[in-house]
């Protein structure tokens, strides 16, 4: 799996002559709030750039059925990927999370940056103010995330986990409607959209171990418009790009599919060091495999297949296959 890494010509740009650039993106609430902060990074950027939003509903956005029915995480993308690769947009905006990591990118498209990384944990949302440890036996979480219900199997077995999807402004309004006792979400999401408010407790890493490429947004385009790529590649942060290509390789390896309860994340250090922290769950959380691992001298790919392998080690892989999916 390759994918494109800054160059030093990306980061420091001289003319740019892209005068207008699509915008592709989901069309949910949260997605479309993530576009206007690239909107605006842009235009600090390159005040000369006009930018134009391209909503589409993908077939994730659609279904509120098993996500594996559609082939997985995918069907939040290929969508956006169809008109980028159409010519109907320049540019799509992803969360990194959504986007599989188990196979390449659409041939002819490519990341041209990442985002700094906003926060990767997940947090409570308990109309009552509860937190975790203090709910009783018996309250329903509404999720539908296997890394989340893995680890709570794991941590809180006497809560019980109800499935709940949807975009986050959908899921807080089925709670409202009582379709759950509490929720899962990523406090990322909930800030984007404005509803950080209504976090209850905010989860350490330790407590519940992020998905793959939490918290980063990732711009891509066509291979070949290197207009387009000049022009975003300077909202790319370097730290953020080693930890998501040390993730992504580490997911890439693994080869898990949507339901198997993956987690991980890399951390680049202010000094320059790079970690990546990866858990495999059985899905009744009964089995936890677990792999730190510091980079060194390694590459931030090498690191992640480092840890992939260091997990299959332990039995990831047959852990992995034995799900069905």
């Amino acid at each position: 799996m390759v994918e494109r890494s800054p160059t030093l010509t990306a980061y420091h740009l001289g003319m740019v002559s892209a005068e207008l650039i699509r915008i592709v993106s989901r069309s949910s609430p949260m997605a479309l709030a993530q576009v206007e902060r690239v909107r605006a990074e842009l235009a600090a950027l390159h005040p000369g750039i006009r930018t134009e939003v391209v909503p589409v509903t993908t077939s994730g956005d659609r279904w509120m059925g098993d996500l594996a029915a559609l082939g997985g995480k995918g069907a939040f993308t290929k969508e956006v990927d169809a008109a980028l690769l159409a010519g109907e947009a320049d540019l799509a905006v992803h969360c990194l999370k959504d986007v599989p990591a188990d196979r390449p990118l659409p041939a002819g498209t490519v990341f041209a940056a990442y985002l700094e990384r906003d926060d990767i944990r997940d947090a409570l949302v308990h109309p009552g103010g509860l937190t975790l440890d203090r709910l009783p036996a018996g309250t329903q979480i509404g999720t539908s995330s296997v890394r989340r219900i893995a680890q709570l199997a794991a941590s809180h077995p006497h809560l019980e986990c109800v499935p709940i999807r949807g975009n986050a402004n959908s899921r807080l309004a089925k709670l409202a409607a009582g379709d759950a006792d509490a929720l899962l979400l990523a406090v990322s999401g909930l800030e984007r959209i404005g509803e950080q408010r209504r976090i209850t407790e905010v989860l350490g890493v330790d407590a519940m171990c992020p998905p793959i490429g939490a918290g980063i947004l990732a711009l891509q385009c066509r291979q070949d418009d290197t207009v387009t790529i000049d022009a975003v590649a300077g909202l790319g942060h370097p730290g953020t790009w080693r930890e998501a290509a040390a993730e992504r390789m580490f997911l890439h390896v693994l080869q898990g599919h949507c339901n198997s309860p993956i987690a991980g994340y890399a951390r680049a250090e202010a000094d320059g060091r790079l970690s990546l922290r990866g858990r495999v769950f059985s899905p009744d959380g009964k089995t936890v495999l677990d792999a730190h691992v510091w980079a060194g001298s390694l590459s931030p790919e090498d690191l992640g297949t480092a840890t992939a392998l260091e997990l299959k080690r332990q039995g990831a892989a047959d852990l992995i296959g034995s799900i069905a999916h």
